[in-house]
């Protein structure tokens, strides 16, 4: 039987690879639903090829433009609004949100109050509203499906075990571009230098975010909420070589680990095809050709983004918010050359030490901490 797959973030890595691994069983997923931001001539290529029921792009501008340029008999949206339409309407089996940085939660929560299973590759929905959308999940009856490969190594190391069996999970980092650097060399980088990731082709947001570590910061964060399980049981090790790609150890000090070539591909497939395994023309690891695999301790005082994140998770409620909406709007300004690589962190612990972290209920209190965050940010 054919799944039926809406994507957000189509044109992005994780998008772009994922329509790589529909290309490869044409006969396993059928895209009933494409979005994207900004790529408005890629998405045009993509709904072409695919012919999606619906397609969603950032503007009115470019939806009209979608509109006169498309060969398909696709219905063309624009905005969030279009992408709430699009939940309900996209008669998908599965949602994979790859959508980049918080403007991702929405579209989760749209996703699970309509009823959708999702594969999750916007690990900012957990970090931003960890409590509101595990509670949806868990009203709706829907699975959520982990697409970072740390998370779904966990998720393929935990299938069949029982869950009061474990003791801790294992997040494996590579330690990004500056990890043999020291904290005054890493002050004199800048976007060119870190935008080189010694293993993963990626966007550029998380690969800011690999060389800030904010990646695994967010993370643990994710890993919390996904495993139910404390931050105080939530370890990370440097892996240079990104082979092993996350492990669980088990209260009679078992350790389970997944590994693979860093190929996002691998995860991706998993998060479409579970619970079942489908085969693929991807490269096989060879452990002969690795010949070694080393670990280090993680370094919070040359990435204290990874210190900042444990640090807003303990302190819970909006906090975490903060941290994921501030990130995004500092990686961006980064990108920008407009501030430094420590500004991003230093930014970040200012803003926390503002904020009076509450309680919330709901999306919109969490949009409110979103828009208290833009405006403390001028740039």
């Amino acid at each position: 039987m054919t799944k039926k797959i809406a994507l957000l973030g189509s044109t992005g890595s994780i998008g772009s690879q994922t329509l790589d691994i529909v290309r490869m069983h044409p006969d396993k997923f059928d895209i009933t639903v494409l979005a994207a931001g900004k790529n408005v001539d890629l998405l045009a290529k993509q709904i072409n090829e695919f012919k999606p029921k619906i397609a969603i792009i950032g503007s009115k501008h470019d939806c009209d433009y979608l509109k006169t340029n498309v060969t398909a008999s696709t219905r063309v949206l624009y905005g969030f609004e279009g992408i709430k339409e699009a939940m309900y309407d996209g008669e998908a089996d599965l949602v994979i949100n790859a959508l980049v940085g918080s403007r991702g939660l929405g579209p989760t929560c749209q996703a699970i109050e309509a009823g959708k299973d999702v594969a999750l590759a916007n690990k900012e929905s957990l970090v931003s509203g960890g409590k509101l959308v595990m509670s949806l999940a868990e009203k709706h009856k829907v699975n959520i499906i982990p697409v970072d490969s740390e998370h779904s190594a966990i998720f393929q190391c935990l299938q069949g075990e029982k869950r009061q069996s474990l003791k801790r999970l294992i997040l494996t980092a590579s330690g990004g571009p500056f990890r043999q650097m020291t904290k005054s060399q890493i002050i004199e980088m800048g976007v060119k230098e870190a935008l080189k990731h010694p293993n993963w082709s990626m966007g550029n947001k998380i690969t800011i975010d690999s060389a800030t570590m904010m990646n695994k910061g967010l993370e643990i964060i994710e890993a919390a909420w996904l495993f139910k399980i404390d931050l105080d049981k939530i370890d990370v090790v440097v892996h240079p070589q990104s082979i092993i790609h996350s492990m669980v150890e088990f209260h009679d000090t078992s350790v389970i680990a997944q590994l693979g070539l860093p190929d996002m591909k691998v995860p991706i497939q998993y998060a479409l095809s579970y619970p079942h395994r489908l085969q693929n023309n991807l490269m096989s690891l060879s452990l002969t050709d690795i010949t070694t695999l080393t670990f280090e301790k993680t370094d919070e005082d040359k990435f204290p983004c990874l210190r900042l994140a444990k640090e807003a998770q303990r302190i819970g409620k909006t906090m975490p918010c903060v941290l994921t909406k501030a990130n995004d709007l500092l990686v961006e300004a980064f990108l920008k050359e407009k501030i430094s690589f420590y500004g991003i962190s230093e930014s970040i612990e200012m803003l926390m030490q503002k904020h009076h972290s509450y309680e919330y209920d709901s999306l919109d209190d969490l949009l409110e901490v979103e828009a208290w965050v833009e405006s403390a940010l001028c740039f």
